[in-house]
């Protein structure tokens, strides 16, 4: 007697990885989409990254004394011997083909977004994942004020326009070379007076300002009197800062000033930037960036200014939660066909191709289901409206039109389909 075969062991994705499937897919695609048309309205175009990069594209441009390059990234070699790394942000890759591909040879600044995952090996929990969904816009060859604000404006246009209104816009600059030398070394003293740890101490030698993102209560406490570099920037780097705030506050963009920030990526300088959403908990960060004034030169490129943000996707989807706010079509389709019989199956093809065509979401039972069975498929794929096309409706070369949330059903002719069906979806969607 054979023995019996044991089932195969399910896979599961790897962890701090989430999948996003339907119904949670559609929110996922809303936000994305949405934040895309706002840089496209600000003259954004796309450009689509690499997954992977030579690790020191990363170890030069985001910095060696960060968490990111120290602790967090993917690397490994590949085939070639080559040391490659899975990208762990944004901005490094979009210099690396601006200036490999000459974009800031033409008219400045050079306007470009991304967006898809990214990765970076942390301990996971809400909010924080191993891979990351990011939107991206970076401004790149003008040191204009008004740039920043344009880059901050957008930011906030793509958390507005996906209903968040609990977010916070904190915002403090970071100085330049023309001041940041001098303030470096005002805090290194400070910093090396404190009883630090050994990793805690090396930090303070390779980037002082990390230290001051250091989270611990303990290194807080020792931290209160540290001095701040807002109060430290150049003449030219606070008339920098206050343009920029002048004109956020013309456009009506709320803002609190937070001189401790700092960004988790070592290219920042001048204009700083995030946005907290308060019903995250820890993770309260939703999406921040700033100016960076020597990245280009830093990675073999011309001396030019840029400035850019990162939006988190998986972050904004639980401010939504958070805030009990959803986004997106709700259902999967506006319309679901439901054939009674062979050869109303066919018909019911052609005509679910035909508003298709005319950019309607359509869908239809398949498998031969009866008319209860397939009405349940309409009201699970969220249709507003279900086709019922059976063998006196061929023959009366029409399809009965029930609106499922009053219940009211009318026959329309199949010539007629397409308008009706875009004259009562438009009007309930103006």
């Amino acid at each position: 007697m054979s023995e019996k075969k044991q089932k195969p062991k399910a896979f599961s994705a790897p962890k701090g990885v989430p999948d996003y499937v339907p119904p949670a897919s559609r929110e996922f695609e809303a936000v994305r989409d949405t934040w895309r048309n706002h840089a496209r309205t600000a003259g954004y175009e796309h450009i689509e990254l690499p997954i992977f990069e030579d690790t020191g594209l990363f170890a030069r441009g985001v910095g060696e004394s960060t968490d990111v390059v120290s602790k967090e990234m993917y690397t490994f070699a590949d085939r070639g011997d080559r040391s490659v790394t899975l990208r762990p942000e944004g901005t490094a890759g979009v210099m690396r083909s601006v200036i490999e591909h000459n974009l800031d040879r033409g008219q400045l600044p050079v306007k470009l977004s991304y967006a898809g995952p990214f990765f970076r090996y942390e301990r996971p929990q809400a909010g924080r994942y191993r891979q990351l969904q990011q939107f991206g816009i970076e401004a790149i060859g003008v040191d204009d004020p008004a740039l920043d604000a344009e880059v901050i404006a957008v930011a906030e246009a793509c958390f507005r326009g996906i209903g968040l209104t609990g977010y916070r816009l904190e915002l403090t600059s970071l100085g330049d070379d023309s001041c940041r030398p001098a303030y470096r070394q005002k805090l290194q003293d400070y910093l090396f007076g404190l009883p630090l740890d050994a990793e805690t101490r090396r930090r303070a030698e390779l980037n002082p300002l990390r230290v001051l993102d250091d989270k611990r209560p303990e290194v807080q406490e020792m931290l209160a009197d540290a001095p701040l570099m807002r109060d430290h920037l150049s003449a030219e780097c606070a008339e920098h800062f206050d343009t920029v705030t002048g004109l956020l506050d013309d456009m009506g963009i709320d803002y609190v000033i937070n001189p401790r920030m700092v960004r988790g990526l070592d290219y920042y300088t001048k204009t700083c930037f995030e946005f907290v959403h308060d019903g995250l908990g820890a993770q309260s960060g939703i999406g921040g960036g700033g100016r960076y004034d020597g990245l280009m030169a830093e990675l073999g490129g011309q001396e030019l200014s840029g400035i850019g943000f990162g939006l988190g996707v998986d972050r904004a989807l639980l401010a939504l939660e958070a805030e009990q706010k959803t986004v997106g079509a709700q259902g999967r389709v506006d319309v679901y066909g439901v054939a009674l019989g062979q050869a109303a199956q066919h018909r019911m093809g052609v005509l679910v191709h035909q508003l298709r065509q005319a950019g309607i979401r359509t869908d239809m039972s398949y498998g031969g289901r009866g008319l209860k069975g397939a009405m349940k498929g309409a009201n699970r794929a969220g249709a507003r409206f279900a086709l019922v096309l059976g063998d006196a409706e061929l023959d009366a070369e029409q399809v009965q039109v029930k609106d499922l949330a009053t219940g009211e059903q009318n026959p329309v002719a199949f010539a007629e389909l397409v308008s009706t069906l875009a004259g009562a979806l438009g009007a309930g969607q103006a």
